[in-house]
């Protein structure tokens, strides 16, 4: 009896190991389903750094396309103003929904008298039934105005503004809601949402969409319909939102601002461009929570040096939830994800809020329950392309090292209107412990295509060109490796892994804690299975790169 015993055990600790490395090779294979369907093969950042590799710019393809006209039916009001419009949606904290919208007509012109914010309500009408709501919540509304001390431009005063917070909301749900003024007969027509994973136990959402300078052009709304087709779960949106500041206050824009408007007083923002921004992602936003932060089109100056009003009175971001004194900085979850959103046009030297604030939530992240830390912000600090080259030098030398002590794992920009992913980089030197920097700020706005590399016979700029908008410009050459007493690399450096002039998105897929696909769709191909111009499979290494003190 003995030796069957011996055989008996001995099958079935063969057949226990079979079912362990099945299971494991069933779980690489969900990391690399994207990979399987198609005829290439997708890498990982276990086979980097890669070779740099730059895909020229399609001479058969123009570099840009105009705005949308204010009569597309995608940009005008579909119903009398006591009727929400522009309706979105963004993440509050794990559980907890922010629900936005506009009614109320807009002014613009030399005098404009404010809306009453309290002359309607601000309610939302919830539950997981179709016409049937069970909850009914009510928030706060607020009026904003862009003025002009200056003869000859016009004014602007904004809608009533709605923000209202779901509570107690259930993980991986649907939502059926309605909202505005039940009072005066003006309630939306039903939209729905489904929430997001918890942290715990960990899983993740589906699939984030990563958008950077968006705008309202042709290309924006290509770019649109392509994101629309991979069926995210959460949209991104890095910056550079409408570019209402490319237009002057009579609604004259240009591609070039200082170039077409040399003598304006000051830096105009047609604000009603904001409201049609809002109309064309309507579609989108009200089903999809999208998280936003700040680009220098956001800045928007007006009178008594006033910046940001209309980017920080229209969207709803949780800042307070997070623990931040101001909207233009914070973070949330996302299941297992924490992301960090960081404002490059607001202090960031290690003295200031923003800094401290930083520092606080780095250390409060349990990697544990929300193994990925993901950061974004505009203005990239890794490119080389021309255009915005090195340009916030200062920001990268204050809080680089922080964020590579807190294993940071990947990065998104965007500012610069091309895409651009690097190779794991800290300090310009390769390190597979830092960050994997992407660019996507190829949305579609109206300022063109990026086409020039700074490592281009005659690319690299002066470097006095490219002075930040915000903040000192903090100059030095290189003072080893192959750019040695340079200011500009003079070929493709080893940190940029992949560049493309194209317009187009990404789509972050986090299949588990050590694995993520990234892949990056152009405007110009045919959508499909596959359709994107670049893809990597990010892998984390905690074992390696965590073990480092935290401070």
């Amino acid at each position: 009896m003995a030796i069957w015993v011996q055989v008996a055990m001995a099958y079935f600790c063969r057949f226990n190991c079979f079912v362990f490395y099945m299971s494991l090779i069933l779980s690489c294979s969900l990391v690399i389903s994207k990979a399987c369907k198609t005829k290439q093969q997708i890498p990982s950042t276990l086979d980097g750094p890669f070779q740099p590799k730059t895909v020229q710019f399609d001479p058969g393809l123009r570099r840009g396309s105009d705005d949308l006209p204010p009569s597309d039916p995608r940009l005008t009001r579909k119903k009398p103003s006591k009727y929400p419009e522009q309706i979105s949606l963004a993440l509050s904290s794990p559980g907890s929904m922010w629900v936005s919208w506009i009614t109320g007509d807009a002014q613009l012109g030399s005098v404009v008298t404010p809306l009453d914010p309290c002359s309607m309500s601000s309610t939302v009408l919830y539950g997981t039934d179709s016409g049937k709501y069970t909850f009914s919540i009510n928030g706060s509304a607020f009026v904003y105005s862009q003025i002009y001390p200056f003869e000859g431009l016009l004014n602007y005063t904004s809608g009533i503004i709605h923000h209202v917070r779901l509570e107690g909301l259930l993980s991986r749900t649907k939502y059926f809601y309605r909202c505005g003024d039940a009072s005066l007969d003006a309630l939306s027509e039903e939209h729905t949402f489904e929430t997001l994973p918890s942290p715990s136990p960990i899983s993740y959402p589906d699939r984030i969409a990563v958008v950077g300078d968006l705008g309202l052009t042709y290309n924006s709304s290509s770019t649109m319909q392509h994101l629309l087709q991979n069926n995210p779960s959460l949209l991104l949106m890095v910056g550079d939102l409408s570019y209402a500041d490319q237009y002057i206050t009579n609604g004259t824009g240009s591609s070039c601002f200082s170039c077409a408007f040399p003598d304006a007083p000051i830096r105009e923002t047609y604000q009603p461009h904001w409201d049609e921004w809002g109309r064309f992602l309507e579609p989108v936003t009200s089903n999809l929570p999208m998280m936003v932060i700040e680009g220098n089109h956001e800045i928007e100056p007006q009178i008594n040096n006033v910046t940001f009003l209309s980017y920080q009175t229209r969207f709803a971001v949780p800042s307070e939830e997070s623990g931040s004194k101001s909207s233009l900085y914070y973070s949330f979850d996302a299941g297992g994800i924490h992301f960090v959103m960081l404002g490059g046009y607001v202090d960031y030297n290690n003295t200031s809020a923003q800094y401290s604030w930083l520092k606080q939530d780095l250390a409060k992240v349990d990697r544990s329950k929300t193994p990925w830390l993901i950061a974004a912000w505009h203005p990239p600090w890794y490119n080389s392309y021309s255009s915005h080259y090195r340009e916030v030098e200062c920001m990268r030398l204050e809080m680089e090292d922080l964020l590579y002590a807190y294993g940071v794992d990947v990065v998104f920009s965007g500012h610069v209107h091309a895409y651009e992913r690097m190779n794991r980089v800290y300090n310009y030197n390769l390190d597979p412990c830092g960050p994997v920097y992407i660019t996507v700020g190829d949305g579609g706005n109206i300022e063109q295509i990026d086409v020039t590399h700074a490592d281009d016979p005659n690319g690299c700029p002066k470097p006095t060109d490219n002075r930040p908008q915000f903040g000192n410009l903090c100059i030095f050459n290189f003072s080893s490796g192959p750019a040695k007493s340079k200011f500009c690399w003079d070929r493709q450096p080893e940190w940029s892994a992949f560049r493309d002039s194209s317009f187009g998105h990404g789509i972050l897929e986090v299949k588990n804690s050590t694995h993520a696909l990234w892949t990056w769709h152009r405007n110009q191909d045919v959508y499909g299975e596959e359709s994107f111009g670049d893809a990597v499979i990010i892998v984390r290494q905690p074992e390696s790169c965590m073990a480092r003190d935290y401070k």
